[in-house]
């Protein structure tokens, strides 16, 4: 492709920006940058490994930023880590030469599922609360599966990690939050380390954005901190509805876009 104007560039910078800021509290940055990338001419291979090195730099500064004000410990989270790597590697391969319309039908379903708890929940607070699942077997589940789908299809891991941190470990919302950007960097560093490999990524639009990354989720991530749950809980279900309503939008295939389609008539 021709190289982008100046002034792209700026608008992708200040969009990366409003991305890492959402990103860092609720997840959901890529529903903002991933599109701006497709608009300026990316085919969707590159968009996506271009989406990651980006988003990389987003959930390293709310992560720097989380960890530095004591809301996660990295070394105690060796085994999640490892989990979610591995997860997140098959998965970015999988994309490559399987269709990722069947998780499509399903990722709806979900997301709405996860607004619905954010929604009436009570243990998504400032309070931790017991766990349900003991830290070995929970990163094991959670981390492969949440880092496969992420390398895989992608939106909605963020607030899928932070459900599962709130219902099944019982973290106050500003711990699963934290605790969510560590795993989402890991994803998103298998999955950028791939789609290197197999030459995908424009350096050049995604450094530049990955500067508006990282001081977006620096200010939301702070925000986060300073308001918790009150903040982050109506956030986590604006997303999760926005991401769901463009999911089945862009996917006319879906179950759900058909059944909306018949009852209007159309």
């Amino acid at each position: 492709m021709e190289p982008l104007s100046y002034e792209i560039l700026a608008l992708l910078l200040f969009i990366a920006f409003c991305g890492g800021f959402v990103d860092s509290i609720a997840g959901g940055g890529g529903l903002i940058c991933l599109p701006a990338l497709v608009a300026v001419g990316l085919p969707p291979a590159q968009a996506l490994a271009t989406n990651k090195l980006q988003g990389t730099f987003g959930t390293l500064s709310s992560t720097i930023n989380y960890a530095q004000n004591g809301h996660v410990h990295l070394k105690e989270m060796g085994v999640g880590i490892a989990f979610t790597f591995v997860g997140s590697a098959i998965g970015t391969l999988a994309v490559q030469v399987m269709d990722p319309s069947v998780l499509g039908q399903l990722i709806p379903f979900l997301l709405i599922g996860a607004a619905l708890y954010f929604i009436f929940g009570h243990q998504a607070t400032d309070e931790d609360r017991h766990h349900r699942l003991n830290p070995l077997p929970f990163y094991f589940l959670v981390g492969t599966s949440c880092g496969f789908y992420d390398g895989f299809f992608g939106p909605g891991t963020g607030s899928f990690f932070t459900l599962a941190f709130v219902s099944l470990l019982g973290f106050n919302l500003i711990k699963a939050t934290a605790h969510t950007k560590v795993l989402n960097l890991t994803s998103n560093i298998a999955s950028l380390i791939f789609f290197a490999i197999g030459g995908y990524v424009v350096w050049s639009i995604g450094l530049t954005m990955a500067v508006g990354q990282f001081l977006g989720a620096r200010l939301g991530s702070q925000m986060a901190m300073k308001h918790g749950a009150k903040l982050i809980r109506p956030v986590l279900v604006v997303v999760s509805i926005v991401m769901t309503t463009k999911i089945i939008y862009d996917s006319p295939d879906n179950i759900v876009h058909q059944g909306i389609k018949t009852l209007l008539g159309l």
